[in-house]
């Protein structure tokens, strides 16, 4: 398929993509007028002149007459039963029926003296330990919406959709790009409501469209689901699955130098552990499988190079241990090891780059509630190739996520990350990366929310590769202006810098403006 094919048939599907943002916002925006058309004006009387009372188990805008509700208390109270015709089903229930009448509130019950708590009938509410901070912070930012979501049975579903207009402007030594392009985003979480178990999915991803100047589109996504199995004796199971997309930098020392489209890189992972509390001990085992794959990069002349020769499956086995302080705060220790195994047993420089690895890391997991919680570990992690003439890769790694909320209002969360990333050039073993990132979100209103965010990424070879060496720096602001429940004004502003040990820098400067309509 020519490109010239590719481009129209990426382009049908990007209007297709809007076409469906723009149904969903329509119906997102008219969705309160609706509903207020379908309730009933409080206060107003009914056709025989009564007052209506309001039923908590009834359904929306559904009413019932004083006089009816006078006449099932007085009814319940003197005979202890109500007839068959007088039973409705609860919605938040299944297959139970309850009786309004006895449940209605009377003229001088005062709605707000009775106390709804949303945890009634969970069992077992314990939070799990973060593992994936971008799937956290997803569910963060959409359960801080009140009474939000769209409900499939025993699931809640809070999806959003946001459409933006950004520009871009890249140097590089005295060369200067600039483009203009169109991003639709997708985000949500669909969460179980579950008196057992719990099943939580997060996702986001990002389509982009050059409009003018350099077409270097960055689409990208992240899903992460997980189902928590609550099994007897303090016993806890989980199966998780996720996938993520992202292309390769051009900056990046494993891209292809003027190529006009770097490789994409998709990231698929699995895997199941189990826990259990042995008193004031707690242990964990898990299993989990990672596979990297790489599409091929297009070049400047419309030619392709092929990249499977990266292609790997990442198989490894964890073991943590933590003692409980308090419930709180628990210490652990963890251990791992594991395989890499790539689709060619020999790149397309000639090396044998499958490897054994093997780590240990100690930390904290901390538990404060909405003030504080997460963890942070700190350790050492060893790769041995098979070739023997790549040197083994070790990196004391530092890895954690933390979140705090010193104030009601003001939230900041921190990640660390360190990774092993293998290198495509002969000889060279590989880099250890060091990532932190932090973001500071603030209401300055109700319905404005400022952000700053600030990130740094260390990238370091080994021996002679050295030279090689790099360090991003990345600083950002932004605002939402919260419109209503469901619809956000957003613009953000970011700067990124990558310095090379040798070589030209590379400065970014990215602003987006744009709308997001969600449920």
């Amino acid at each position: 398929m020519t490109s010239v094919e590719n481009r129209d048939k990426s382009g049908k599907g990007r209007l297709g993509l809007r076409a469906f943002a723009g149904v969903l916002a329509l119906s997102v925006l008219a969705h309160p007028s609706l509903l207020a058309a379908q309730q009933a004006e409080p206060g107003s009387a009914t056709s025989d002149g009564t007052l209506p009372t309001w039923s908590p188990l009834s359904g929306s805008g559904q009413t019932s007459t004083g006089a009816t509700a006078a006449n099932g208390i007085s009814a319940s109270m003197q005979t202890g039963t109500t007839s068959s015709s007088q039973t409705a089903t609860d919605p938040l229930a299944t297959g139970t029926t309850v009786a309004p009448d006895t449940q209605a509130l009377g003229p001088l019950t005062d709605g707000d003296t009775i106390p709804i708590d949303e945890d009634i009938g969970r069992q077992n509410l314990r939070e799990a330990r973060v593992d994936n901070p971008t799937a956290e912070r997803i569910s963060r930012e959409l359960d801080s919406e009140d009474d939000s979501g769209i409900r499939l049975g025993t699931l809640i579903l809070r999806p959003s959709i946001s459409q933006k207009l950004g520009s871009e402007t890249e140097k590089s030594g005295g060369v200067k790009d600039d483009r203009i392009f169109s991003e639709t985003g997708l985000k949500g979480t669909l969460t179980s409501d579950w008196s057992r178990h719990e099943l939580s999915v997060g996702a986001e991803g990002a389509w982009q469209e050059t409009l003018s100047g350099d077409e270097t589109d960055k689409p990208r996504a992240d899903i992460d689901a997980r189902l928590r199995l609550d099994l007897a004796d303090d016993t806890i199971a989980t199966i998780s699955g996720s996938y993520s997309f992202g292309r390769e930098d051009s900056d990046d020392p494993n891209a292809v130098t003027g190529a006009k489209v770097q490789s994409g890189v998709h990231q698929y992972g699995a895997g199941a552990s189990i826990e259990r509390d042995f008193g004031l001990i707690r242990g964990s085992i898990g299993a989990d499988v990672t596979r990297l794959q790489y599409s091929d990069a297009e070049l400047s002349d419309g030619s392709t190079l092929e990249r499977s020769d990266r292609n790997r499956n990442r198989y490894a086995l964890t073991s943590r241990l933590g003692y409980e302080l308090s419930p709180a705060l628990i210490p652990f220790i963890e251990g791992t090891i594991g395989r890499i195994d790539y689709d060619d047993a020999v790149d397309s420089a000639g090396y044998r780059r499958s490897a054994d690895l093997y780590g240990a890391k100690t930390g904290v997991a901390v538990d404060l509630g909405e003030k504080l919680r997460g963890e942070i570990a700190v350790g050492y992690e060893r790769q041995k190739f098979e070739d023997g003439r790549l040197e083994e890769l070790s990196a004391l790694t530092v890895d954690g996520n933390i979140f705090w909320s010193p104030r009601e209002g003001t939230s900041i969360d921190v990640t660390l990350d360190t990774s092993i990333d293998p290198s495509t050039t002969a000889g060279v073993n590989g880099a250890t990366i060091h990532r932190v990132t932090a973001q500071l979100a603030h209401d300055l209103r109700t319905n404005l929310v400022a952000r700053l965010t600030g990130g740094t990424t260390f990238t370091r070879y080994d021996g002679d590769a050295a030279a090689a060496d790099t360090t991003a720096y990345l600083a950002g602001a932004g605002l939402t202006w919260k419109v209503n429940r469901y619809l956000d004004a957003t613009a953000d502003l970011t700067y990124e810098r990558t310095h090379y040990n040798t070589g030209v820098d590379n400065d970014s400067l990215t602003a987006l403006v744009g709308l997001t309509a969600k449920r």
